[in-house]
């Protein structure tokens, strides 16, 4: 008599099993219902962003960990670390003239620890940095993130520049997470720390996101009309949407490799 599977594994295998666009459009369910569920238990809509930059923090920590306990930084992209960087530290720019708030002060901390994960990768742990697999062209998306902040940015008071550095920083944390996505799709092995960072960065996503669509819902399309006119308004949902799309097949690979004990995530094919 074949043993009973546990419900887990039985749904889990249930939804492997399913073509992939069944697989798409169980995933936007569970996304929608989760969205359904923060916003009866969430009041205040602002402390989603800030759960989101925490969650990106404790992913920043689980780097920190890596590299100084085991001595490598194998399995990270620092392309898109610098990206990451480098968003950030137009954030920042623009948060000083533009608004300063507790954002700032948390874009800080977390700018600061990711230039020392790139100092590590860069200098103190180079010998275990997989260049090869580290080959996406970042061109690819600096340059069109520009191209498009110059075309669609906010139409509010400030100055032109700050408007523009706003927009950019908008796209460019929306791909960011390409390269690293590139290097596990190009060893196709994902050690568990690395795992868990990229898990933080699909949950941040989401939270991030999950605060601009109930935002909206719950002003009914006001706040919209409060970020300005013309296209600007939907780019920042869609950069929000397309950042969780980015990162949501790899989060159900890290699930579901949580729940069946693997240590270690493989990838399949086609994955990221």
């Amino acid at each position: 008599m074949r043993p009973q599977q546990r419900p887990i594994h039985a749904v889990t295998s249930w939804v492997r099993r399913q073509p992939s666009k069944v697989k798409a459009f169980l995933g936007v369910v569970l996304g929608m219902a989760a969205l359904v569920f923060l916003r009866f238990i969430v009041h205040d809509h602002d402390s989603l962003f800030i759960a989101a930059e925490a969650v990106h923090s404790i992913g920043i920590i689980v780097l920190i960990y890596k590299l100084t306990k085991e001595r490598t930084c194998a399995g990270l992209s620092l392309k898109s670390q610098e990206l990451t960087a480098m968003f950030l530290a137009v954030r920042l720019y623009c948060s000083f003239v533009m608004e300063y708030d507790i954002h700032t002060l948390l874009d800080l901390a977390t700018l600061a620890t990711t230039l020392w994960v790139i100092y590590m990768i860069r200098f103190k742990l180079k010998s275990s940095y997989m260049e090869d697999k580290d080959n996406f062209a970042i061109y690819y998306v600096v340059l069109p993130c520009a191209i498009l902040a110059l075309l669609i940015h906010p139409s509010t008071s400030h100055n032109l520049l700050n408007r523009i550095s706003w927009a950019f920083c908008v796209y460019l944390e929306a791909v960011s997470v390409l390269p690293q996505l590139r290097v596990m799709q190009n060893t196709k092995i994902v050690e568990p720390f690395t795992a868990h960072y990229v898990f933080a960065l699909g949950v941040a996503r989401f939270l991030s996101c999950a605060h601009w669509v109930l935002q909206v819902l719950d002003t009914r399309g006001r706040l919209l009309v409060a970020l300005g006119y013309g296209l600007w308004p939907s780019m920042v949902l869609i950069s929000e949407i397309v950042q969780t799309f980015i990162l949501a097949d790899f989060c159900y690979y890290y699930v579901k490799s949580v729940f069946g004990g693997q240590l270690v995530l493989r990838l399949p094919s086609g994955v990221v």
